[in-house]
């Protein structure tokens, strides 16, 4: 997260991330502040997260990217280092229309960390760059 997003959406994250360390839990006591906060991409955030959609890929190096399994059934690729989406969404409503601060994809990303709640996948330095670059290749 490292102060990429507003200050109130780095500390409600972090809050979450407490209030799952102690407890296990909390979804429900920070739904309505996550509706406030991000808007319509925090209901479908947390489904993916329910859903165990968001994958964490590393490999030997420690570079790491996000992989996130959307409701279309689509893959898309996140990197939380640099708060980025491949969806469509991202480009669109949080790059050229400023309507929102994330997609639900990154947002799950971030709930993910926040819960303990990713897949881990390790993979090859080749692996990861075939990743990194199918979705170049998508765009293309």
């Amino acid at each position: 997260m490292d102060g990429t997003l507003p200050a109130v959406a780095e500390e409600l994250l972090k809050e979450i991330k407490k209030a799952f360390q102690e407890t296990s839990h909390g979804r429900d006591t920070f739904s309505f502040r996550l509706k406030f906060i991000f808007g319509p991409s925090a209901v479908p955030a947390l489904d993916l997260v329910d859903q165990r959609s968001v994958t964490r890929v590393t490999s030997p190096s420690g570079r790491t990217a996000y992989q996130v399994l959307g409701s279309s059934g689509k893959l898309y690729t996140c990197y939380s280092s640099c708060h980025f989406c491949t969806c469509p969404a991202f480009g669109f409503t949080v790059l050229q229309k400023s309507e929102s601060l994330l997609c639900k994809h990154i947002l799950a990303v971030y709930l993910s960390q926040a819960m303990g709640a990713c897949q881990e996948l390790s993979v090859s330095e080749e692996q990861l760059t075939s990743i990194l670059l199918a979705e170049e290749e998508d765009e293309g």
